[in-house]
């Protein structure tokens, strides 16, 4: 969900924590199953663990990849598809209800009929505020009020934690407002990335005759939001650069940013934002905002109306009509995804009733879907990584004792919510109808707006959560130093009505989600975050130049890697993954020998407890993905691909040299010197 996440993704009926009377004889195991036993485990042990399961399951047209996440996410797609129904046909549910609201919701994305009829009108009130924009002053308010429905020109904004001051909110401005999202794409000069460049000018055009406008103005104002958006990208930084959170911290007075920025007045944009009384902000980029000073003036009040109806009608295409939708999946799914078939429309409606209504649908998961003891399993489980890890911190050979004693206490401070939330957000003040689909996202996006807006000024609530838990994710956050792993992430496909053995259980959820996340509190970025949150150097200068030694190691590793013949994995980019990876798999390892099945070398389906634990983790990152999609991943994704994840930790671990018998000259193999060991 931010730069802190590890996305993961069954039945929920499935993982239920007690075993069923399921007979023994009908269970087939995974982790038998998903091998291909044609690769050897040191060639490539992510095709190894799962090679057999990608040859029986390719990848749907419909889908950019395949694997535990789709197969999981369908799943929970089908769980809030009948929570959806269900609530669409209940005729007696109470106006503003939680069930009234779901059910409007998603009939009124079913009901494709109106929502072609319709055309473009929903955003009628929109475009008539960006056509009554006369000068910069105006300009600016309308780029302001369009932040505040969903639509992101310009720049980006948002309400957080101040890095420094954790109990407190603070404004962010960072760079943003580019249709391909990633600067890259408008400067690479490789042939993959020069064709999507060259679609997307097609793609501009193709919007522009939807929005209305003959050829040859679509032709021009095609190239219009392309030359602004190139302006715009000429002063982002790259994708590495935006790791570092110490120079991507400046706070300024509203009056040292105007100063910076004479073109724009930012008093009128914070009070258009909802923050007037504001006196400081914290700028990510400063440069970009130098850059967009000048890029206000550069272009025409009518060029920037042109970009600013493009931005609006891009921010809602896929709840427009079918034309729009289409266009729309055409460039940033198929041309840039590499799918070529969209998904049916009722779970593209049930994916955004549940972007929108998450915390909604979340209280009818756990009621009527959720096995009874997941959040207990959960946390007997991120309490006995937390127990390991600090194990490691206390025996770490290249770590002081007056650091270890400060990460001791980062680690003990770790607030762990599991589950899901013991209260839940307030949406009564959301009014959803059947009327118009791209309205009911319009208003649960200005919601979700005021809702964030409205916390300026007041205490931080380190009670929230930023997921539900119906989402098979996790997060780390650094200025609550807290790790949230949501319900759903008990499901392991395959042991549907079974309790999964303890290699399974700490392979998946002990490795790939707990220990990750509690890494992420000591990667390259988590680390420079004290106990309380705050953006705090506690290292001693030796120490932290040993941690920064061992971190330029990883990326050296996974800058190494190639894919695609000729691209390389950003292993700047990727490290606190990375890093996060490779705490994880070790931690939940030692976690693993803490059980009696290790213990007692007990083999299920033939496989060592060892095996089995490897095999696991290979398991939690059983994806496929297709090479379009890949590359944009290799772009724009702070993750590695799958693959990585799981031969790039395991290469750096002697347990599983000796679980599997890699011998040195197998292309998996690093000599002893090479390992990454940091954690």
């Amino acid at each position: 969900m931010n730069q802190y996440q590890k996305l993961v993704i069954v039945t929920v009926a499935s993982v239920l924590l007690f075993s069923c009377n399921k007979k023994e004889d009908t269970f087939t195991d995974p982790l038998i199953t998903n091998r291909d036993t044609l690769v050897n485990p040191g060639d490539n042990f992510f095709l190894y663990a799962n090679g057999g399961w990608f040859k029986k399951n390719p990848i749907p047209s419909s889908e950019r990849s395949n694997g535990i996440f789709r197969t999981i996410g369908d799943t929970i797609n089908s769980q809030i598809k009948q929570i959806c129904e269900k609530s669409a046909a209940d005729s007696d549910v109470t106006k503003g209800s939680i069930k009234q609201k779901i059910g409007d919701f998603y009939a009124s994305g079913m009901d494709s009929t109106a929502i072609d009829k319709a055309g473009l009108t929903p955003l009628s009130a929109e475009m008539k505020i960006i056509d009554a924009v006369r000068d910069i002053p105006t300009l600016m308010k309308t780029i302001a009020h369009l932040h505040t429905i969903g639509a992101s020109p310009a720049f980006s904004f948002y309400l957080g934690q101040d890095d420094k001051i954790s109990t407190k909110y603070a404004l962010f401005f960072g760079q943003g407002g580019l249709g391909m999202g990633n600067r890259d794409y408008y400067f690479n000069t490789d042939a993959h990335t020069a064709t999507i460049r060259k679609e997307y000018v097609n793609h501009l055009q193709a919007m522009m005759k939807l929005m209305g406008n003959d050829e040859a103005s679509s032709i021009k104002n095609a190239n219009t939001v392309m030359k602004l958006e190139t302006d715009l990208a000429k002063s982002s930084r790259k994708l590495e650069a935006l790791r570092d959170p110490i120079k991507n911290y400046n706070k300024m007075s509203v009056a040292q940013f105007n100063k910076i920025t004479p073109n724009i007045a930012w008093n009128t944009v914070l009070q258009t934002l909802g923050t007037a009384t504001a006196d400081t902000v914290i700028v990510g980029q400063p440069e970009f905002y130098k850059a967009l000073n000048n890029v206000i003036k550069s272009y025409t009040i009518e060029d920037w109306k042109i970009y600013l109806k493009w931005d609006l009608v891009n921010s809602y295409a896929s709840y427009l009509s079918s034309d729009v939708e289409k266009q729309n999946f055409k460039f940033y799914s198929t041309v840039m995804g590499g799918v070529t078939q969209q998904k049916p429309r009722w779970k593209r409606v049930v994916e955004q009733t549940d972007g929108s209504l998450g915390e909604l649908i979340g209280q009818v998961y756990v009621a009527e879907y959720l096995p009874k003891g997941s959040k207990e399993k959960l946390l007997e489980i991120g309490n006995n990584i937390r127990d390991v890890y600090a194990l490691h911190i206390k025996n770490l050979d290249w770590m002081s004792a007056v650091t270890k004693e400060k990460a001791l206490h980062k680690l003990s401070k770790i607030v762990m919510k599991v589950g899901y939330p013991d209260k839940w957000k307030d949406m009564r003040t959301l009014t959803i109808d059947r009327k118009s689909y791209c309205s009911n996202v319009m208003k649960a996006n200005a919601w979700g707006y005021n809702y964030m807006i409205d916390k300026f000024g007041k205490p931080v609530d380190r009670t929230e959560w930023s997921m539900n838990p119906q989402t098979y994710n996790a997060y780390y956050n650094p200025s609550n130093n807290e790790i949230v792993v949501p319900a759903c992430n008990i499901m392991v496909p395959g042991f549907e009505g079974r309790m999964p053995d303890d290699a399974i259980l700490y392979g998946i959820i002990g490795g790939s989600t707990f220990g990750h996340e509690i890494t992420h509190g000591f990667d390259d970025q988590g680390s420079q975050y004290d106990e309380n949150g705050n953006l705090n150097n506690w290292w001693t200068a030796e120490d932290l130049k040993k941690f920064q030694e061992k971190t330029k190691l990883i990326v050296s590793q996974f800058n190494k890697y190639t894919i695609l013949k000729d691209k390389h994995v950003n292993g700047d980019a990727t490290q606190g993954e990375n890093i996060a990876d490779l705490g994880g798999v070790v931690m939940g390892y030692e976690a693993f020998k803490k059980t009696d099945q290790y213990k007692k070398s007990q083999k299920i389906s033939g496989l060592s407890p060892e095996k089995r634990y490897f095999l696991a983790y290979g398991y939690a990152w059983m994806v496929n993905i297709n090479d379009d999609a890949l590359a944009t991943q290799l772009m724009t994704d702070v993750h590695a691909p799958a693959q990585f994840r799981i031969n790039g930790p395991l290469s750096n671990m002697p347990e599983f040299y000796k679980a599997f018998n890699i011998k040195k000259g197998s292309p998996m193999y690093q000599p002893n010197l090479s390992r990454v060991v940091i954690w």
